[in-house]
């Protein structure tokens, strides 16, 4: 299985992946306002690459449950100044998380390599083309509903077939639109639009998705779900989340999103030394 970003090319099985977290805003439910100057959130992000980030996500505008939308030029404005920046300085994938096209395009002539696309439940296909054209890395995350509405009461027949169906039809559909698959990566989407046991079912079936032979990524990194499930604030959630990590990966997960990398490569590479002494 390969993974094509552009100029960078993964082939897999290999060490997992780690995609280090920088949120540009001042309102993001883990660390918002902490990132939220250009000069803060580079050195952040070079901090990240030092303890073993192999890509850099960059996101200007908070996806949290009812977060306010950002206009436009707010959002260029944030994360133009790192992507530039990071890319003069770091020789790994730089990640836009980001919904608008336009933000994406720009972020990509900035020197982005990946877009991370929590809406690609969208029907309009004008990310995917500019995806397509750029020849960059797509994460397909799954979400239900919006920001403003995925957590209203969010249902499911079958979480884990419903989101497999998501799949299937988002593969074909990106296909379509000019993307090849080893540009695309999968996600889940844990916390976008799902009940805590929702969460939990599509942990517990996680190597189910790779029957699709594309990158799983995910991410978990002090959501919310473990709060609810340990009475844990943002800042104590890191065991959960390491424990999430490690299952993912010997489940079959190739990429763990954080805003913790020291501690999940730690934990990941201990994993991945267990499983090999299986082979």
């Amino acid at each position: 299985m390969i993974l094509r970003a552009r100029q960078f090319e993964y082939s897999f099985p290999r060490p997992t992946l780690l995609m280090g977290i920088v949120n540009v805003t001042p309102d993001s439910f883990s660390d918002g306002g902490l990132f939220f100057d250009p000069g803060s959130a580079v050195d952040h992000a070079l901090r990240m690459a030092e303890e073993g980030a192999d890509i850099i996500d960059v996101g200007g505008e908070s996806t949290r449950p009812n977060a306010e939308p950002v206009a436009e030029e707010e959002e260029l404005r944030r994360v133009l100044p790192v992507i530039e920046r990071l890319r003069e300085r770091l020789d790994i994938p730089i990640s836009i998380d980001a919904r608008k096209p336009a933000v994406a395009r720009a972020a990509l002539a900035a020197g982005a390599s990946l877009v991370n696309d929590i809406e690609a439940n969208r029907e309009d296909p004008q990310m995917w083309h500019v995806v397509a054209e750029a020849g960059a890395g797509y994460v397909a995350m799954h979400m239900q509903g919006n920001p403003q509405t995925m957590q209203i009461n969010p249902a499911y027949g079958n979480v884990v077939s419903e989101v497999q169906d998501f799949f299937a039809d988002r593969l074909a559909r990106l296909a379509a639109a000019g993307l090849v698959r080893d540009q695309v990566i999968l996600d889940v989407g844990i916390g976008f639009g799902k009940t805590v046991e929702h969460n939990l079912e599509l942990l517990a079936r996680l190597n189910s998705f790779t029957r699709f032979e594309r990158p799983l990524l995910l991410g978990v990194s002090r959501k919310s779900f473990m709060g609810k499930l340990f009475g844990a604030d943002v800042g104590a959630r890191l065991p959960a989340g390491l424990a999430c990590a490690s299952w993912a990966v010997e489940a079959g997960v190739q990429m763990i999103r954080t805003h913790d990398v020291a501690p999940t490569r730690q934990a990941v590479r201990m994993i991945e030394n267990i499983l090999n002494c299986r082979k």
